[in-house]
């Protein structure tokens, strides 16, 4: 079994920056040719696709985050991150990750981040 463990929000002025991080544990070999993302969810939306990156380090973002977040991985810690800059009301959603595995995938607990003056 696989956990997935989220830290690092909390409340951030507009404008401000927070730095997400999921680390995996558990039984697996290693993360390291896993893809992971990062997605969001607001009080009554969908979950929507924040960020992701490959085994090999591709990234890709969602239009309204490109440019101001960044995801980024360290196999050695099998941790993933989110750095986040430039942040926006509309920024505010509970995060979470998900970390492609070889035979499913696992989702974190979340992460709530709010974005207010």
């Amino acid at each position: 079994q696989v956990q997935l463990v989220e830290s690092g929000g909390g409340l951030v002025q507009p404008g401000g920056s927070l730095r997400l991080s999921c680390v995996a544990s558990g039984r697996f070999l290693s993360t390291s040719v896993m893809p992971w993302s990062w997605h969001r969810q607001s009080p009554g939306k969908q979950r929507d696709l924040v960020a992701s990156i490959t085994s090999g380090g591709d990234t890709k973002y969602a239009a309204s985050v490109k440019g101001r977040f960044t995801i980024s991985r360290d196999n050695a810690k099998s941790t993933v991150y989110l750095q986040m800059n430039g942040l926006k009301s509309e920024d505010t959603a509970d995060y979470y990750c998900k970390l492609f595995g070889e035979i499913r995938n696992y989702w974190g607990q979340g992460t709530q981040v709010t974005v207010s003056s």
